[in-house]
């Protein structure tokens, strides 16, 4: 049975997020809100954890999970980012964004793209994933809350808990969070490429859609 913890948006209980990185710690499946839609999430390292959110969103390897972090200096310790790059980074971040550029050694290889070496990274701006991210110091590998039939991400932080409750080990309740997936963009090019226009706008980055 899942755990369930009632967060407060704005000021997230200390107590409740130090328990909760001790979950991903120990390698442990977490369902937790952000700026665009809920997500699954686990420790960046740990197999075991990755293949169960895997396998509760019905993908196969070749469907790339996403690095959440804290902040661009640890994006930056993730992916290669030149100063082009960083400029449009720091435009963005945090928001509902995900950047994909190439991998630096800090990233498992498994988890890179297998043809190209890069990787998916984003950082949100929400108060309990923020705090999440603190106390873990590290990213977490990431996936939206999509699951198999769905059309839309789920929303509804008790109705997570019932489907979710034998499958997750923690379901992080940060109110409705919204449905639109977050804008990605892929800066592996001298131009940035549109690959799912989604909540982030574009028009602040200068971007055409």
């Amino acid at each position: 049975m899942a755990q369930y913890f009632e967060m407060h948006l704005q000021n997230p209980q200390a107590r409740l997020i130090r328990q909760a990185a001790e979950i991903v710690r120990g390698g442990g499946v977490i369902v937790y809100p952000t700026d665009s839609c809920y997500a699954l999430g686990c420790r960046l390292g740990d197999r075991q954890a990755a293949s169960r959110i895997r396998r509760i969103r019905g993908i196969d390897d070749d469907h790339l999970l996403t690095l959440v972090c804290r902040d661009l200096a640890e994006l930056a310790r993730y992916a290669r980012v030149n100063n082009q790059q960083f400029r449009l980074l720091k435009a963005a971040t945090p928001g509902s964004y995900t950047f994909i550029l190439e991998a630096t050694r800090e990233v498992p290889r498994r988890l890179h793209h297998p043809k190209r070496n890069t990787i998916g990274l984003r950082v949100p701006d929400h108060p309990v994933v923020k705090a999440l991210l603190a106390e873990l110091g590290e990213p977490l590998l990431s996936s939206t809350l999509l699951l198999p039939g769905d059309d839309l991400p789920m929303n509804d932080p008790g109705q997570i808990r019932a489907r979710l409750e034998r499958q997750v080990d923690l379901v992080i309740d940060g109110g409705p969070c919204g449905v639109e997936m977050t804008t990605v963009l892929d800066l592996t090019d001298e131009a940035p490429r549109v690959v799912r226009e989604g909540k982030g706008p574009l028009d602040i980055l200068g971007i055409a859609p």
